[in-house]
């Protein structure tokens, strides 16, 4: 059993039902923010479910220099403090250095460090020094084993409230693979593990200037993860994917999301 982690008062690890981290790939406009927010925040206290919102102020590791990243720190930081206090829902964003983490951490209910960045010694300290919980990406280049010093790095500061998340692993080019063995590997090392099911779909690079994706398999994904073991799921959601301005191929429909949780939820509770 995993140590336990409180978000803003919504709880992964220790035996709970797993915690939902989810929301648009970026910001894209306040209405969309909230109305996934509101939406999410129904369909997971409708399962008992905690949830956290997640959405990105900036996307800065987009495949090209003319893809959308969102409205920037400032904007979206305003936008995310906004969700959080009128919907009332812990909030999370990605930060990219070491001078994000002042201003996120004073908005944000945990700060979450991408796959790529997830070996960078100052910036993993900084975030584990702002005293907010931290949730890793697993690098796609990186064995589940490693993040054992990605750890170490956050818990020198004597920051434990640290979350792991399985992406997928790089298979080729512009395909990902996930190994579900990493799942209880990494989950031995004592914290919440979180399943990436959107992400793990990614054909990075896959339609040339853009990631593409697969989102028809991440039920079966997302099953298959609850029946391994963790204890948060991440998704990426929207109201209309096919329409996204990030990471439109592989984020979930709305409507089909509260399926899936009641899916994986059930099968959590008879593994």
């Amino acid at each position: 059993m995993t140590r336990t982690v409180s978000i803003g008062g919504a709880e992964a690890g220790g035996g709970r039902p797993p915690l939902i981290i989810a929301g648009p790939c970026a910001i894209e406009s306040e209405d969309i923010t909230r109305e996934t927010a509101r939406r999410l925040k129904e369909i997971c206290s409708g399962l008992g479910l905690g949830f956290v919102f997640k959405s990105s102020y900036d996307k800065a590791n987009r495949t090209s220099v003319s893809s959308f990243r969102g409205p920037g720190m400032e904007k979206g930081l305003q936008i995310l403090d906004d969700i959080k206090n009128s919907i009332g829902v812990p909030v999370i964003s990605d930060i990219h250095s070491v001078e994000e983490v002042g201003p996120a951490s004073e908005v944000l209910d945990a700060l979450q460090v991408p796959a790529f960045l997830c070996r960078q010694t100052d910036l993993l300290v900084a975030a584990a020094n702002s005293g907010k919980p931290v949730n890793v990406k697993k690098g796609q280049f990186l064995a589940p084993w490693d993040m054992k010093y990605v750890i170490e790095k956050l818990s020198s500061t004597g920051n434990e409230d640290i979350l792991i998340t399985e992406r997928g692993t790089s298979f080729g080019y512009n395909n990902l693979v996930v190994d579900f063995r990493s799942l209880p590997l990494i989950r031995a090392y004592g914290y919440p593990v979180v399943f990436d099911v959107t992400h793990s779909l990614q054909l990075p690079g896959g339609l040339g200037s853009s990631t593409g994706g697969q989102r028809e398999f991440a039920e079966p994904m997302m099953r298959a993860a609850a029946a391994v073991g963790v204890d948060a799921f991440f998704m990426e959601v929207h109201p209309e994917p096919e329409a996204a301005l990030c990471d439109g191929p592989n984020m979930l429909h709305l409507d089909v999301v509260e399926g899936f949780l009641k899916t994986a939820k059930t099968i959590s509770e008879i593994r």
